[in-house]
């Protein structure tokens, strides 16, 4: 069984919008670290931005074109 949100790292695809996003921000209010994976850096970088103020550390990830 897994411990406490604020001691995990939650990995999040799609994270840039909808329910990534949302889980995203979610996870962050909780204090868990997240990796956020997205295919537009731009939105992607809009929200890392976003949840860096949040009591978590929040990472952003995409492939290299």
């Amino acid at each position: 069984m897994p411990g406490p949100v604020s001691d995990q790292v939650i990995v999040i695809t799609g994270a840039s919008s909808g329910i990534g996003l949302s889980t995203a921000k979610r996870a962050a209010r909780q204090g868990a670290r997240v990796v956020l994976a997205a295919r537009n850096r731009r939105s992607l970088d809009a929200a890392v931005a976003g949840l860096i103020g949040a009591a978590a550390v929040a990472y952003g990830l995409m492939r290299r074109a």
